[in-house]
């Protein structure tokens, strides 16, 4: 049992996290780095412990003072968010070492599934369906003649971390060695590991993932699928549940599939199983051993508060529905609100923001970092916050989310908002014509985004970044956008 909960992560998923502790009536901790000095979570938080220099590896990253920082404040259990630690198996164990309670699943399940190949391997004697690959490999001349047989084009994988870093398809020989090489150098700069492996790449993939809840008392359930196909550089840009590739029938087989990888593992509080779909077909991806950047969507259509659900888990309860009682009412959007310049490859853009204003209005959520003008760090990752909206279908949904981008106001910075807008107005997108390769095959998206951007301007132009006016100024986007 544990009465305060030390929050080991930052910005909005800390947010969102020590509102959940609130809800049931635990007291929480924030930690932060030099950097977050005065962030919006540690002064949302019934406490806060510095822990080190704005760098991640000398605070979010050290283990050791995070667990000191438990110690200190009293807190009897640690949720590590996504990022960061949430997947590190030492995190699990230094909690059991010390005495603490790991809001996430244990060491064993996560470093089953940490490893891509070790996951691979387990998954396929389970009957859960891969993609053709290889096991981890090294030598360029092995993984040339594996290609041989696996048939091009095939996509280079870091054994692991996640993130979409140490991935790249090679479609010849030649591409393949060049992918090899920076694929094993990424992966040994940022998870410690040089291991790579090989997958044939699907045509037309879509990106589709299953929400999955276990208890320690044998009970896993599942709450759907989120579709995650709009990505830049293998990252998740916007997603949403249900998803338009998904029928009934393969809902279900997808949810059997993840509901058999969790138990295959030992699996215990929330995760979440990726698949990639093609022409109705479904394979293993991976397995994320935390709560997802997107897991909205699904609270939004289900009605289910993933991290009440995490902490209960973590405090002993049984889940508090069987799989018939899941239901799906509606359609959720998310957008990821980065700061990042579409116009230079997302490149990030960190930075003071001077001016701040979150929409609102029927079916409008924001996960936000900020409550106000504030900083986005040039340490962390540029995510300023999620919108995330929902409506009785898709089509409510998206109009929901193109009326809300219109009043978002963030001045100072470059994000992705423009990029957003037209994305949701775009035809491929609103029929379901998805794939994880949406973005590069839709170039004209950008300079649209950038008519969008000069729209905007010349309304904020007449009202100036003073905060008592950004209720009119959203009000006046919004009636330009209409």
């Amino acid at each position: 049992m544990f009465d305060t909960v030390l929050v080991a992560n930052r910005g909005e998923i800390a947010v969102r996290v020590i509102r959940a502790c609130r809800d049931l009536g635990l007291r929480s901790v924030a930690v932060h780095s030099e950097a977050d000095r005065g962030a919006f979570h540690t002064r949302l938080a019934d406490a806060a412990v510095e822990i080190g220099p704005s760098p991640a590896t000398q605070s979010y990253l050290n283990l050791d003072r995070l667990i000191a920082a438990a110690k200190e404040s009293g807190a009897q259990a640690i949720h590590p968010g996504y990022g960061f630690l949430s997947e590190s198996p030492r995190l699990a164990q230094a909690c059991v070492d010390n005495g603490l309670t790991l809001i996430g699943p244990p060491a064993d399940a996560m470093a089953a599934m940490g490893d891509k190949v070790t996951a691979r391997g387990r998954m396929q004697a389970a009957g859960v369906p891969v993609v053709p690959g290889t096991d981890a490999i090294s030598d360029p001349g092995a993984a040339i003649e594996a290609a041989h047989h696996i048939g091009y084009p095939i996509l280079v994988k870091a054994s692991a971390g996640g993130g979409g870093i140490g991935m790249r398809a090679a479609r010849d020989e030649d591409e393949l060695r060049y992918a090899i090489q920076v694929c094993s150098d990424a992966a040994a700069r940022s998870f410690g590991d040089p291991r790579v492996f090989l997958e044939r790449l699907v045509d037309e993939p879509r990106h589709i993932e299953i929400q999955v809840l276990a208890d320690s008392h044998g009970n896993t359930i599942h709450l759907g699928e989120r579709e995650c196909s709009i990505q830049r550089r293998h990252q998740k840009l916007l997603e949403e549940s249900p998803s338009t590739a998904v029928t009934d029938e393969m809902r279900q087989r997808m949810g059997e599939a993840a509901i058999k990888a969790a138990r295959t593992v030992g699996y215990v509080n929330a995760g979440t199983v990726e698949f990639i779909e093609s022409r109705g077909s479904f394979y293993f991806l991976e397995m994320n051993t935390r709560l997802q950047v997107e897991h909205p969507v699904t609270e939004l259509v289900t009605g289910v508060d993933l991290v009440v659900a995490q902490l209960r888990i973590a405090l002993g309860e049984p889940l508090p529905l069987t799989q018939e009682q899941v239901r799906q009412d509606g359609w959720a959007i998310e957008c990821r609100v980065n700061a990042e310049d579409p116009w230079e490859d997302f490149l990030p853009t960190p930075g003071r923001v001077v001016a701040y204003h979150e929409p609102s209005g029927p079916g409008v959520r924001v996960d936000s970092s900020l409550a106000g003008p504030g900083v986005v760090s040039p340490f962390y990752d540029p995510m300023i916050a999620k919108l995330v909206v929902q409506g009785a279908t898709r089509e409510q949904a998206a109009a929901r989310a193109r009326r809300a981008l219109y009043e978002y106001w963030i001045g100072g910075i470059t994000t992705n908002i423009p990029y957003h807008a037209v994305l949701l107005e775009d035809p491929d997108f609103l029929a379901g014509r998805l794939t994880t390769e949406f973005i590069p095959t839709h170039p004209d998206l950008m300079g649209r985004a950038r008519d969008w951007q000069r729209q905007q301007a010349q309304v904020m132009a007449q009202f100036g970044t003073d905060r008592r006016r950004l209720a009119a100024m959203a009000a006046a986007l919004a009636a330009a956008g209409a």
